[in-house]
């Protein structure tokens, strides 16, 4: 019997190492994205103008590749808070009459699935925050303070779901969001990412979901950011993007960081577990963190958040700024 144990244990455990689930192959989508911005032309008496545009980041969730600028003026890109790239373009003499900045990129991006949530074997390494800023994902932002009224509505969220560990109370804290913010775009106060307009009137876009979701789980101690881009149409092709989206992740030491998208939830009640745990393929990143300050320093104060053109002209912000997007697919959904 003695010798036959240590066999029968032998197989027990080339059963188990068998029955593991293989990884989830994340999906991926190939395209050449072009961001365009125009300056209208300024006044008599202005001396200069400059212009920012967030530039995409690589990460492990996006490769940025054939970068290609076109401007009648000097430019440069440099990086500024958390990472973020920034265009930066200065105009005087005869571009003060008007000009347009074009930006050409090719981008590959990979479904972001968490796999610790799917059951996968995770290194202590993917567990690491490995992000210097996340002293900044527990702190407040303008539109989203964590007073003692955030923090005691947060906590009541997890006391009726008596959520206990920090995954459990996050996962308590979506389900709020997406069974009490509608997703609807009409009247005024929505779009700024204002957790108390959100809690007040509830309903909004992607910035208002995001905003309680994030102050919530910020004010029970769990780091969460904050990430803006474009969303891409499901349908392979070429198509003009008509508006930003943003998303959220959120850290547990358990977990490593979590993808979120509660507003996509609300849209589309079928993925709702889904996005609990996974960002799709179908976006590109531009920028992380609200309250931004750009590079150069901008005159005005922080952005709110920073997806569209800003510009000032001596100093001052700059109306009547016009944008488009297009995104064209270079391979088939995988």
């Amino acid at each position: 019997m003695s010798r036959l144990l240590p066999l029968l244990l032998t197989g027990l455990g080339l059963l188990s190492v068998a029955s593991v689930p293989k990884p989830a192959e994340p999906r991926t989508r190939t395209f050449n994205f072009e961001y365009t911005a125009t300056v209208p032309a300024q006044g008599a008496g202005v001396k200069e103008v400059d212009l920012w545009l967030p530039v995409p980041h690589d990460d492990k969730s996006q490769d940025i590749r054939d970068l290609k600028i076109t401007a009648p003026v000097a430019y440069e890109v440099k990086t500024s808070s958390y990472g973020n790239r920034v265009l930066h373009v200065h105009a005087t003499g005869a571009a003060l009459q008007g000009f347009t900045v074009s930006m050409k990129l090719q981008a590959t991006r990979r479904e972001h699935l968490n796999p610790t949530l799917t059951g996968q074997p995770v290194s202590r390494k993917e567990l690491a925050p490995a992000d210097p800023n996340m002293n900044r994902w527990l702190a407040p932002d303008s539109l989203v303070p964590l007073d003692p009224k955030i923090r005691l509505w947060a906590h009541e969220v997890i006391t009726k779901a008596n959520a206990k560990t920090d995954l459990e109370k996050a996962k308590a804290i979506y389900e709020h969001v997406v069974n009490t913010v509608t997703y609807d775009k009409t009247g005024q106060g929505w779009g700024r990412g204002d957790i108390y307009y959100a809690c007040d009137a509830r309903r909004g876009n992607c910035t208002d979901f995001h905003a309680v979701f994030i102050g919530y789980c910020r004010a029970v101690g769990i780091p969460a950011r904050f990430s803006i881009g474009f969303p891409l149409p499901p349908e392979r092709g070429t198509a003009e993007v008509k508006g930003y989206h943003c998303w959220a992740e959120f850290y547990t030491k358990e977990t490593g960081w979590v993808p979120v998208d509660a507003s996509e939830a609300a849209k589309n009640p079928a993925k709702r577990a889904y996005f609990f745990g996974a960002h799709d393929e179908n976006r590109l990143e531009f920028t992380r963190g609200r309250d931004l300050v750009l590079a150069p320093r901008q005159h005005s104060g922080a952005l709110n958040y920073f997806i569209y053109p800003y510009a000032e002209a001596d100093g001052q912000p700059v109306s009547g700024l016009q944008q488009q997007f297009r995104v064209q697919d270079l391979v088939a959904v995988k």
